[in-house]
């Protein structure tokens, strides 16, 4: 079975590299153009590219798929991995956190499967994971869907479930379901070939958007509930990272456990080696892992030796 893969970064990876080892053909892979990263904002390619340079597969790095877009490069690039696309012997397209949109035109040549970080319909979008977990959300998994034109509307092929424990982050169910999606869509592939593959429509019912998440909404606001904010917290770890100012410092809030106590919103109520309690619009959190501009993550009571929290505030 000839594949088409399409992905970016490293959940997209986990998928290719399961394809890879259980056999199938990667006859083109599809990922976004390298990026600028790191503190000397160098170009770094994908995880997608990485693992597919490195297993010798072709690599195509569109700007865009849309042929009909206003910027003529996109245009011309979006023109030339169509045709790329319709010269390539291929039976189907694995999509996986791909990041560009896949036109009509696209999805027409062959049938286009999906891997997507969520129990659909509850979250269509591009954050599936960390609005899981910021909604408070006890379960999520993977659906394996077929692609058609509306933003993660197409008919679901295989769903697993998996539990978000209570002090799971972004990163810890991440790597839990990147895992599960390359497990998935082999069974999925292996199916389609003999044909014992259901498609279930979606209901119309209990869906959700999971927008994209900006840098702005991780400013914590502590006159929310401490169950809330602790559900940004984790939602936001690893990136971009909670956060609230102390006396003008930007302070990272890494992890944190809600507990009893009341105070002004904000204000530090203790601070010791068993972590830093700040009073919030219902109950508190106490912070037990932080980090300060240009330093490392450090446990609260290694934290407290260099900055003073005592009689605080975080606004």
């Amino acid at each position: 079975m000839k594949i088409v893969f399409a992905g970016t970064p490293e959940f997209a990876a986990v998928a290719l590299q399961a394809l890879h080892e259980a056999g199938f053909e990667i006859a083109l892979v599809l990922t976004q153009p390298d990026r600028p990263a790191g503190r000397g904002m160098q170009l770094q390619p994908s995880a997608v590219k990485q693992y597919a340079l490195a297993h010798g597969m072709e690599v195509l790095q569109p700007l865009s798929l849309r042929t009909d877009s206003r910027d003529p490069v996109r245009a011309e690039q979006a023109l030339a991995a169509h045709e790329r696309l319709l010269n390539t012997p291929y039976e189907v397209m694995v999509v996986a956190a791909y990041g560009l949109i896949l036109p009509v035109s696209t999805l027409d040549i062959k049938p286009c499967l999906n891997i997507h970080g969520s129990l659909l319909p509850r979250w269509r979008g591009a954050a599936p994971i960390h609005r899981a977990i910021e909604a408070g959300d006890t379960e999520t998994g993977v659906t394996i869907m077929e692609m058609e034109e509306g933003l993660d509307t197409g008919p679901m092929l295989l769903t697993e479930k998996i539990a978000i424990g209570p002090h799971d982050t972004t990163g810890m169910v991440h790597d839990k379901l990147a895992a599960l999606g390359g497990k998935m869509i082999v069974e999925a592939l292996h199916k389609m070939k003999h044909g014992e593959l259901d498609a279930v429509v979606q209901p119309a019912a209990g869906v959700n958007y999971a927008a994209k998440i900006s840098k702005e909404e991780a400013a914590l606001d502590f006159s929310l509930p401490a169950i809330e904010l602790d559900r940004k917290i984790r939602a936001f770890n690893p990136f971009p990272g909670a956060h609230g100012a102390v006396n003008g410092v930007v302070v990272k809030l890494w992890g944190a456990e809600v507990v009893d106590g009341a105070g002004t919103p904000g204000q530090v109520l203790a601070a010791d080696a068993h972590g830093i309690v700040v009073a919030c619009g219902a109950g508190a959190l106490r912070l037990t892992t932080l980090q300060k501009p240009g330093g490392k993550r450090l446990p609260a009571g290694e934290f407290i030796k260099g900055f003073a929290l005592e009689g605080q505030t975080f606004v």
